[in-house]
């Protein structure tokens, strides 16, 4: 069900990350990946490439991997393209009618849960089994969406798992269909979902920014019992700093509150100007998170944080970090354990590459990954189970 392995695709970090996740989450073929991966330099060769992947794919028959680079080169284009929306939706019609059958196999339902003026797509199933071990609520983060985790929700359902995976907002077709933009207070879809299937005593995942997002809604929905944070993720914009000195870091604190807009602006739009890879961030950023320009994206992001409401945060806890995550720096773990004063237990694991998966979100070894939040809520289980019977 999941491939294994990190590859050194290209020199660039984030490119490199997101062919790993072609493969790993995308079905992608490694070899034909490498012959390809030197001539992404940028956005547009970046389509260009995933998309001759796709057609080559077809002709082949091999569909998995046809969806995987279709859905994967509509990822760079940006939002005002126009073939955004329609490559996003021809990848999403075709794996729909791909696993028409996997998915009847399963006892996978979609429903369209209301939210606001649209709605939220959830994909759900019963336990295998006779036992059910739980029930999960899933999500991602930043950038995904709900056919991402297919296998994942297939894997977790096998293990003995109610699962409830979603797109809220600013994730997937709500935000590429619906235009519903990314809200911090993800406490207010979660509830609402909660609510329509008469859920409790629920473990929450959320992958990437999911790693602030479920912890989030957690301190507001009691009905969770369990967190884990698919990735540390304390602050969305001390993560973005990570990497500057402590000095640097506070000056653009300050510069920030006392709104200098105008100098940042002018700085970014440098920025954008020397790099693609910064424009498309930064434009994307600005679409999901309903921003008028740079600035206000980032005064968007730093809603974004555990800051002031960790304290509330009272379940047991599982953070799980990746030792060469190139988005996330691991020592930030440490702010987020300050953060959470008051949560009933907590665990953090941090993997290496010697497992394939040091990389964000583990991408490397999913199997492994998800072995780690079985373990971990089978043994919060046994224990619940055991304070009860004393």
């Amino acid at each position: 069900m999941f491939q294994k392995g990190t590859y050194k695709f290209n020199d660039e970090a984030n490119f490199n990350f997101q062919l790993n996740r072609v493969v790993m989450w995308g079905n992608g073929d490694p070899e034909e990946i490498k012959k390809i991966s030197n001539n992404i330099v940028d956005s547009q060769s970046w389509v260009n490439e995933l998309q001759k992947l796709s057609e080559k794919a077809e002709k082949e028959g091999r569909i998995e991997a046809q969806i995987g680079y279709l859905r994967m080169s509509e990822f760079f284009m940006y939002d005002s393209d126009p073939q955004k929306l329609e490559t996003y939706t021809k990848a999403k019609n075709l794996f729909y009618t791909y696993y028409e059958n996997k998915i009847k196999e399963h006892g996978i339902e979609n429903v369209k849960v209301p939210y606001g003026d649209g709605f939220l797509p959830v994909m759900y199933c019963k336990a295998k089994g006779e036992t059910c071990q739980g029930r999960i609520l899933l999500h991602g983060g930043n950038d995904s969406y709900i056919e991402e985790f297919f296998n994942s929700l297939i894997y977790l359902q096998e293990k003995g798992f109610d699962v409830y995976l979603f797109e809220g907002p600013g994730q997937g077709g709500v935000l590429r269909e619906q235009n519903i933009k990314f809200d911090f207070a993800w406490e207010k879809p979660v509830t609402t979902i909660i609510d329509y299937f008469k859920l409790k005593d629920v473990t929450i995942i959320g992958a990437s920014l999911g790693g602030f997002l479920a912890p989030r809604a957690a301190a507001f929905e009691k009905r969770i019992t369990k967190v884990i944070g698919w990735s540390i993720f304390p602050d969305f914009f001390d993560i973005l700093l990570a990497d500057d000195p402590a000095w640097l870091r506070v000056i653009m604190d300050f510069m920030y509150k006392i709104g200098l807009s105008g100098i940042f602006n002018g700085l970014y739009k440098k920025m954008m100007n020397q790099s693609e890879l910064v424009k498309w961030n930064l434009m994307h950023g600005m679409y999901a998170y309903d921003a008028p320009d740079p600035v206000g994206y980032v005064k968007k992001i730093r809603e974004f944080t555990l800051k002031g409401i960790g304290e509330n945060i009272t379940q047991d806890m599982l953070i799980i970090g990746g030792k060469d995550d190139h988005m996330i720096m691991p020592h930030l773990i440490h702010e987020e354990i300050d953060l959470l004063p008051n949560v009933k237990s907590l665990a953090f694991q941090l993997y290496s590459n010697q497992d394939d998966t040091g990389s964000h979100c583990g991408i490397g070894n999913m199997k492994l990954i998800l072995d780690t939040m079985i373990s971990w809520i089978l043994q919060m289980n046994s224990k619940e189970n055991h304070l009860k019977n004393q």
